[in-house]
């Protein structure tokens, strides 16, 4: 099976971007998430990616709808 990286993420960067770790992320290296508010960029949103994989993928979210995901879960929605 051959896997396919989709190289989003260095477009962010390039476009001025500053990544930030969650503080939800555990040091070890697992579970982190990185975000990136590209409010003054030509992308106008809100990027998260994996911080393992920096070049890899990155999720590109509209401004609202990123604050209404976190809006949920503040709120429990998405409890494990």
């Amino acid at each position: 099976m051959t896997h396919t990286r989709t190289h989003m993420a260095p477009e962010f960067t390039s476009a001025g971007a500053r990544w930030f770790k969650s503080s939800y992320s555990d040091g070890a290296g697992n579970n982190c998430i990185e975000i990136a508010d590209l409010a003054d960029t030509a992308c106008a949103g809100v990027a998260v990616r994996d911080s393992k994989y920096p070049d890899g993928a990155a999720l590109l979210f509209a401004p609202d709808s990123f604050s209404a995901f976190v809006r949920e879960i503040r709120h429990g929605r998405y409890a494990r």
